[in-house]
């Protein structure tokens, strides 16, 4: 989405979770990859890196970060994107944690012209995008697309924002060779691509001049992303330099996710969304779940998760379904504001799942499940609730409460147990019905600083209950998420 660095309004940075929970013969989830795609560290013949779960990454666009939010970035993230205006963070990061990965924003798909994108009559040293407004709107007024009346067509929920004709060879050209040079003279480690879109219908209901209507409209954008992606990834890589794009609605086109995160992995940024009229979750339909297990499975480029959590089922959905994902490069955050104002940090990040011991697994009911060396995460993706029988001798992140034996998981729902803290007590408890209950974050609330371990209880029932993990209902849509 169009985050609008240099913005009048900065926003605040967002951080992730970057725990990468390894798949396979994976490499380690760390940022200390070389330089363009990502290759497993060390003696390929060495031992098997052990599989670690759920790592980070920090998607840090709002308002410059601080010097303690660059100690915490440096201490805890793998992988950090910024604006193309903080150079210095770029070089303090990289001395606080030489492994560290960091990439530039830049939009594929606009140019700008709010202030601090331009500069009275020119454009700004730095840009948000690969081609200035004034620059192309000068030398290169074609690359600017129109509609049917040959009218630029700005960007209705984002002023200021003007599409481009990203299928035009020479502007895909242009911006690629402007970006590569910037990359390598600034020495980030590579491009995090905004707005690799399928459609522009969430943006604008113009249709494209020399289209019929807004599915051609749509094709002829799709088709053009699929080449310029090829264009910007092959001068990047020649630099040795990074491509992640964020690639939008990649369930809706079979092998979409597959393709444009074939360089160095690619952005979910609407990770484990809840149909609103099913419960299903929509990140296991069509082609895309499948994609990325092979992805995450072949553990050689990044999947960067973001959940939108309006509560703590989002929160709980988003950071488990990852886990499923677990690879040398799987990171997740759980975002309280859909703008990303505020940097982020959930208490599943401290869950010490461990290391994975087997891959995801898919029961009969259609729930997910994986187990670790320090617990154990389910997914129930369906429309229907589902029984699971987690390992013995678990508690439940939410609560601390003993797990029972079986856990009625309900729609569009997780749970996530860990290994009790501490010795087991020695004291006993009256045989009774445990029911493990959930407790609600509120929208909004944040982190920013490292959070304590949940406080747990070990004393396990000695009857089979059965525990609901239910909570009020929150639905989503696939729809871009906007910003001011």
């Amino acid at each position: 989405m169009p985050k609008e660095s240099l913005n009048r309004r900065p926003r605040r940075v967002l951080g992730l979770v970057c725990a990468a929970a390894l798949l396979l013969s994976s490499a380690a989830c760390t940022a200390g990859a070389a330089a363009g795609r990502p290759t497993p560290p060390g003696d390929p013949l060495g031992p098997v890196p052990k599989p670690l779960a759920p790592c980070g990454w920090w998607y840090g666009i709002g308002e410059p970060p601080t010097p303690r939010d660059m100690a915490f970035a440096a201490e805890h993230y793998s992988l950090v994107v910024l604006n193309a205006t903080e150079t210095a963070a770029l070089h303090r990061l990289k001395q606080l944690n030489p492994k560290i990965k960091v990439l530039v924003y830049k939009d594929f798909s606009s140019a700008r012209n709010y202030p601090g994108a331009v500069e009275g009559e020119a454009d700004a040293p730095l840009l948000p995008t690969g081609i200035g407004y004034f620059k192309a709107h000068r030398e290169n007024p074609h690359w600017f697309a129109v509609d049917t009346k040959d009218n630029r067509i700005e960007w209705v929920v984002y002023p200021k924002h003007w599409q481009m004709t990203v299928w035009d060879p020479t502007y895909q050209k242009a911006w690629s060779e402007a970006v590569t040079a910037e990359v390598v003279a600034q020495g980030w480690d590579g491009v995090f691509a905004d707005n690799d879109f399928s459609s522009l219908r969430y943006y604008s209901s113009a249709v494209l001049k020399g289209t019929a209507d807004a599915a051609e409209s749509d094709r002829v954008i799709r088709e053009g992303m699929d080449t310029f992606l090829t264009t910007a990834g092959d001068a990047l890589h020649k630099a040795g330099k990074m491509l992640i794009p964020n690639v939008s609605e990649s369930h809706l086109t079979a092998g979409r996710w597959t393709a444009h995160s074939r360089y160095d992995g690619a952005m979910e940024e609407n990770f484990g969304l809840r149909d609103t009229g099913t419960g299903e979750l929509l990140t296991f339909k069509g082609n895309e779940w499948k994609e990325l297990r092979s992805q995450a499975a072949l553990g050689e480029t990044w999947l960067l998760l973001i959940t939108h959590t309006k509560g703590a089922r989002e929160e709980r959905v988003g950071y488990a379904t990852a886990a499923l994902l677990a690879s040398p490069h799987t990171c997740w955050s759980g975002a309280t504001t859909r703008d990303y104002r505020d940097p982020d940090w959930s208490k599943y990040q401290d869950a010490e799942l461990g290391e994975a011991t087997e891959t995801a697994n898919r029961l009969p009911s259609g729930v997910w499940d994986r187990r670790f060396t320090g617990g154990y995460v389910a997914v129930n993706p369906t429309g229907k609730s589902a029984r699971v029988t987690p390992p013995p001798g678990l508690v439940n992140v939410d609560g601390g409460a003993a797990a029972p034996t079986t856990i009625e998981l309900a729609s569009g729902d997780a749970v996530i147990l860990v290994n009790p803290a501490g010795p087991t007590p020695t004291a006993t408890t009256p045989a009774t019905t445990t029911t493990t209950t959930t407790t609600t974050t509120q929208p909004g609330t944040t982190t920013t600083t490292t959070t304590t371990d949940p406080t747990t209880t070990t004393t396990e029932p000695t009857t089979t209950t059965t525990t609901a993990t239910t909570e009020p209902t929150t639905t989503t849509t696939s729809s871009p998420s906007p910003t001011p």
